[in-house]
């Protein structure tokens, strides 16, 4: 079996050789000067080719634009000491520490209204396939091919709740549910037509394995909005995507979302997702429970990253949470997200050994 089959086998349910062994979460930058000042060869050594993954996932957000063209003009805005105010290519307005990699403090998003909304579309969100996908991206299609990879479309920020965090603020979004119901509709179905309209035209050249939607649409305590919002304003589109996923043949659909995210399992399945991410555990999921509640859910992650960090007995420790879901279909082991500065570079390496050990990859 090879690793494309693996993937959609074990995401579908079916019958899998082994469970994937894969690299997926990249690591924060400190983490890789971390690294670097402790023997890696390689700023992105959390990939490293001699560890023994699997092909993985190719996610075609490397080769293909599938959002504002052109994105908004990065620049820096003010400058106090170590902090410092910039706008990034969403167009949102943040705030920052110099030299540290962490969640930025959002200060103001690009829309504020519908006609801030319209300019946006006009300027930044036409369907100009030109524009958007490179001259030799059919030889990169052929390359791809050959790598056993599964294809991926769609990432961060690519969403139906996800986007519209990004382009409005999570505070003004929760109003505008209320306030502004019908800009909140027009907008995510906007959001959704111009995304299969790019997930359409790469089609042609390639057969896509994977719709990744990022949502990020819960905290510790669960989901931002409940369910009967959710049927109102994003059910549609999900249902708009798994139609075209049919038509397409599309295996799999997944979503990601931080948080706890348990409530959300069945809505999610009920409109034809079958993969979801990351599962931290801090957030309070746990991943032998949750396979346990949720049989018809297939997930991603769940290892909780803080404890690799504590070293070689803690990382055997998790790898003997996990074994009860390892060698069968509907669980690909991961990090619960990006790997954080307070993992060492030796206990990230025996991680992997582990990892790749107990997927019962040779």
């Amino acid at each position: 079996m090879n690793n494309r089959e693996r993937i959609i086998n074990c995401v579908t349910g079916k019958e899998i050789d082994r469970t994937p062994f894969i690299c997926y979460f990249g690591a924060w930058g400190e983490t890789c000067e971390r690294w670097m000042k402790e023997g890696a060869k390689d700023w992105d050594a959390w990939r490293d080719p001699a560890i023994g993954f699997d092909e993985g996932v190719a996610n075609l957000t490397e080769y293909v634009n599938h959002y504002f063209n052109p994105p908004f003009e990065f620049k820096i805005l003010k400058e106090e000491g170590e902090r410092y105010i910039y706008q990034d290519t969403l167009g949102v307005v943040n705030e920052a520490n110099k030299g540290r990699s962490a969640i930025p403090k959002i200060l103001k998003n690009p829309v504020t209204c519908r006609e801030d909304w319209e300019k946006i579309k006009r300027e930044r969100l036409v369907p100009d396939f030109k524009g958007r996908i490179p001259a030799d991206f059919a030889d990169t299609c052929e390359m791809l091919k050959k790598s056993g990879k599964a294809i991926q479309v769609g990432a961060f920020p690519y969403g139906v709740f996800g986007t519209m965090r990004d382009l409005i603020g999570v505070e003004d979004l929760m109003f505008w549910f209320y306030d502004e119901p019908e800009l909140v509709y027009d907008m995510m179905q906007d959001l959704t037509d111009f995304g299969l309209g790019i997930y359409e035209e790469i089609a042609k050249y390639i057969q896509i394995d994977i719709i990744h939607i990022w949502e990020d649409m819960s905290g510790k305590t669960g989901s931002m909005i409940g369910p009967s919002t959710m049927e109102e304003f994003m059910l549609p589109n999900y249902r708009k995507i798994k139609a075209f996923a049919d038509a397409k043949d599309i295996p799999v659909i997944v979503v990601d979302t931080d948080g706890k995210c348990d409530e959300l399992i069945p809505i999610f399945h009920s409109v034809g997702v079958n993969l979801m991410l990351p599962f931290e555990v801090q957030a309070g999921n746990d991943i032998v429970d949750l396979r346990r509640r949720f049989p018809y859910m297939s997930m991603f992650g769940g290892i909780e990253k803080m404890n690799v960090a504590k070293g070689r007995d803690a990382i055997d420790c998790e790898m003997e949470k996990i074994k009860p879901l390892i060698g069968k279909p509907g669980y690909i082991p991961q990090l619960d997200h990006t790997i954080p500065p307070e993992i060492g570079y030796q206990d990230y390496l025996y991680f992997c050994k582990r990892l790749k050990e107990t997927c019962g990859k040779k």
